[in-house]
């Protein structure tokens, strides 16, 4: 029980400050944080401890509370209108943050919640630095009929784009348009287990169109990891999705008007690469693995994939070479031989636009035997997907490092940013193939008449597809001569190249034209 303000001495009213505070910060009350962590969840100010350097964490608005009073609300407790934001250090560098309280409310979003929240991401873009918002919230507060201010956050999340880093995690229910806020950020985190994120609920579903479905199958972690690309992260718990947050943010600048940290680097920069002389194989048929070529350059093999689960054949995340941060795009040949297709064309032209406003170079790793072909990437519309990724290419004045491994075949060339597009230096393995496409289909459609004519078509086909391969496929160096490639490198020396070229380039400026804003094809 709080003491009476009135006739307070100074020393009363200090003890009544520790009795409100102490109050608050058990949120909705032992009893709902006990059942917060029986669901498997951390509280809103433990999941904030974790993210925040020990003792650097300051609160605001910590005293907030519902401005509504119909429907009951003038009678509900609800410390701080359920939800918890400050600023503090995250790995020694300044940051805001933001996390809803499920304890209280469940978490719900109500006018003076993201008034709260609009306070934190406004001083976040005042001082420059990045925003962390942690959602675990049961939507909209009814209560409150609509005026919950949530426009705040969409406007916020908008204006705060490409000047400071923003991350969003899901750690719980996120559903109606509060998917929205999370939606405009950078990157996103997904708990499994915990998150629950749609727009529509599985009760409206079934209501509208007799469809059953549980939560968790309708939007939990794995769905937006695997199906919808709306995540980048699959996160096992709350711990591990903090610890991926904060090793996701060593690798960013604090505002697009800094560079991204360059840490110590204790791999040699001219180490050699051996295995990648052998990597690719023989047959044109069989596939390998690109992973293994990004972990062997990376320092010290370290490379934090984004939206592992999402488009496999699309390869996105970063590395260091040498110390300095990279955002690697490659294709992969294990999954549909690294064609490119409507997902991972969008998830390649997200990926590249996010590395261009935070200033971290781009590494295309290419072997892509083209667009997916069929009715279905036509109908859905691949050639407007496609056209992201020649965009974010184009539009990008980061240093931009290109390898050609092996098929560099029909659109792929443009869809990974071939030499027309300005990498600052591109170069090819000799085992790259640069053509429209592979030697039969080829030859099929320029030679089909005089195949069709001959005695022998078998031996007719045979003999044009080796003038193609002759011509086209074998090596690059005719492409070389041409300056398409800056060189044609042992595969071994890759590593020792791109740390060199990422330390000679880093820092770069290229002016782009003034205008307001380019219109991508979206």
């Amino acid at each position: 029980m709080h003491m009476e303000e009135k006739d307070l001495s100074f020393y009363e009213r200090i003890e009544d400050l520790r009795q409100r505070k102490a109050k608050l910060m058990l949120g909705g009350g032992q009893d709902k944080i006990d059942r917060q962590h029986a669901s498997g969840k951390l509280t809103a100010r433990e999941r904030l401890a974790l993210l925040f350097d020990e003792g650097t964490f300051v609160e605001y608005n910590i005293f907030a509370r519902p401005r509504a009073t119909a429907l009951g609300m003038d009678k509900v407790w609800a410390p701080g209108d359920g939800v918890v934001t400050g600023y503090g250090k995250i790995n020694g560098r300044g940051a805001f943050a933001y996390a809803h309280d499920f304890t209280v409310l469940g978490g719900a979003a109500g006018e003076m919640q993201n008034t709260k929240i609009k306070r934190v991401t406004d001083l976040a873009y005042q001082n420059r630095v990045p925003v962390i918002a942690l959602f675990d919230s049961a939507g909209g507060r009814i209560q409150e009929g609509g005026d919950d201010a949530s426009g705040y956050l969409y406007y916020n999340n908008v204006r705060n784009s490409g000047v400071i880093p923003q991350f969003s995690a899901i750690m719980g229910p996120c559903a109606g348009s509060g998917v929205y806020a999370p939606v405009l950020t950078d990157f996103l985190f997904t708990v499994n287990g915990s998150c629950s994120a749609y727009l529509t609920g599985p009760k409206a579903i079934e209501k509208a169109t007799g469809e059953k479905i549980d939560t968790q199958s309708l939007g939990g972690a794995m769905v937006h990891c695997s199906k919808s690309g709306f995540s980048h992260f699959f996160c096992t718990d709350d711990a591990d999705c903090i610890a991926k947050i904060k090793r996701l943010l060593s690798f960013f600048p604090q505002n697009c008007d800094e560079m991204p940290p360059v840490l110590p680097c204790t791999d040699d920069v001219n180490r050699r690469c051996e295995n990648l002389n052998t990597i690719v194989p023989e047959d044109k048929k069989k596939a390998y693995d690109m992973k293994e070529v990004i972990r062997t350059i990376a320092d010290n093999g370290d490379f934090f994939e984004s939206m592992e689960l999402f488009a496999p054949n699309m390869i996105t995340g970063f590395i260091r070479l040498g110390g300095y941060p990279v955002g690697v795009v490659a294709n992969q040949p294990r999954f549909m031989a690294g064609c490119l297709d409507i997902n991972a064309s969008d998830k390649a032209a997200r990926f590249i636009r996010v590395c261009d406003c935070f200033n971290i170079p781009l590494l295309s790793l290419v072997d892509a035997p083209g667009y997916l072909p069929g009715t279905a990437q036509e109908h859905n519309g691949i050639i407007r997907h496609g056209g992201k990724m020649l965009y974010a290419w184009c539009e990008a004045t980061v240093p931009i490092l290109s390898v050609a491994t092996h098929k560099v075949y029909g659109g792929a060339k443009s869809g990974m940013c071939n030499i027309q597009m300005e990498p600052d230096y591109r170069v090819a393995w000799p085992s790259a193939e640069r053509a429209i496409m592979a030697a039969e289909g080829a030859v099929n459609i320029i030679y089909k008449k005089e195949i069709a004519a001959s005695d022998d078509p078998e031996a007719t086909r045979q003999k044009y597809i080796d003038e193609y391969n002759n011509e086209f496929m074998r090596g690059p160096y005719k492409l070389a001569g041409r300056m398409r490639y800056d060189d044609i490198i042992e595969p071994a020396d890759t590593r020792r190249l791109l740390c060199a070229a990422v330390a000679m380039l880093w820092g770069k400026k290229k002016e782009r034209p003034h205008k307001k804003h380019g219109n991508i094809p979206l």
